[in-house]
């Protein structure tokens, strides 16, 4: 993997993990937990979209698209999860 990828995946993870974060409150993930959720939610967005037979297009955008979706789900299974246990 290239250096200019791994920047890429970083940059889209930190874009979409930060949108997400001020998407769904009382989370506050972080910033290395933004660029996290950033990015297992590209893969989870890039999943569901692909299952679901949903084309978003290419490029940059189109991954921030999908990545925040994917993040948007996982803090919101998050949420819920620490809000069963308060």
């Amino acid at each position: 993997m290239e250096i200019g990828s791994i920047l890429t995946w970083i940059i889209v993870g930190l874009i979409a993990g930060v949108l997400a974060d001020l998407v769904v409150r009382r989370i506050n993930v972080g910033l290395i937990g933004a660029i996290i959720v950033g990015i297992l939610g590209a893969l989870l967005g890039g999943w569901l979209f692909g299952l679901l037979g949903i084309s978003i297009g290419t490029g940059i955008l189109a991954d921030i698209i999908a990545a925040f979706v994917g993040a948007v789900i996982l803090l919101l299974l998050l949420r819920a999860v620490r809000g069963g246990r308060r």
